[in-house]
């Protein structure tokens, strides 16, 4: 397979993520509709944090195995280090524009939907770009099969992702343009990761990734817990936030099965 054609592979994995989207233009306004969406998506993020951090874990996980102690503390630092990052930068980021919006008298609902949902496509992409770090490594060292594997896995992943960023904008009536360019935000990392990792492969790159999309993807689970929190449907919420940790383990079973 070509370079070109894996690139190619990596972009379809990457642009899955569109195939949530359209559920952001749900226009109803129910109150336990929303927060079910809203609730669904925590569980998956969930799972994503979970995922981003034992992935981010393992290289130093294997220095500490193997006694290299030195490798093992500057890549945790590093993990550390971003992990903040991508915390603490949202926090100030997310902060300022709701000053910006305030100062403009813009500071709705709606407008504070739009901002989370960006917010999670910046965190998703992060962690895409690190998936596509793997695509590409894998193909330049000419695991072809194992490539195309992940190529399945991820698309199949980052189809539930989209969803997890278009949960808030139930309601809100977003418009395609807006819609689209979360796609491009949250999906096309996947395909500029792909081309990275064929140019070469850097663990420490894909440590400090995986740092920022674990740190990112925290702040916006923080984010939709507190307005669940405020919200009168406990038990719709605990339910649905259950059913998107099942359907993010679900798809990682699926390619595991399948030998990614």
């Amino acid at each position: 397979m070509s370079p070109l054609a894996v690139i190619g592979l990596g972009a379809i994995a990457g642009f899955t993520i569109f195939l949530g989207l359209p559920l952001g233009m749900i226009r109803s306004t129910a109150p336990r509709l929303k927060v079910a969406l809203s609730a669904l998506a925590i569980g998956i993020l969930l799972f994503l944090f979970w995922d981003v951090l034992s992935q981010a874990w393992e290289p130093v996980d294997s220095a500490l195995g193997a006694h290299r102690f030195g490798t093992a503390l500057g890549n945790g630092l590093l993990m550390a280090v971003c992990i903040g990052i991508g915390l603490l930068g949202l926090l100030y980021v997310d902060r300022m524009g709701k000053q910006r919006s305030e100062t403009a008298g813009a500071a709705d609902v709606s407008t504070g939907s739009r901002r989370l949902a960006l917010t999670i496509a910046v965190g998703i992409g992060l962690h895409n770009f690190a998936e596509g770090l793997a695509i590409g490594s894998a193909a330049a060292r000419g695991e072809l099969a194992f490539a195309v594997l992940l190529i399945v896995g991820f698309g199949l992943h980052n189809a539930t992702e989209g969803f997890g960023i278009v949960a808030p904008l139930s309601g809100t009536r977003p418009s395609w343009p807006f819609l689209i360019g979360l796609g491009l935000i949250g999906g096309g990392p996947t395909f500029l990761g792909t081309v990275v990792g064929q140019a070469f492969t850097s663990p420490v790159l894909s440590i400090a990734f995986l740092g920022l999309a674990a740190g990112s993807i925290l702040y916006v689970v923080i984010e939709l817990l507190a307005v669940a929190r405020r919200s009168l449907f406990k038990t719709t919420v605990t339910w649905f936030i259950f059913l998107g940790l099942l359907a993010g383990f679900a798809t990682d079973a699926i390619v595991t099965a399948a030998g990614a």
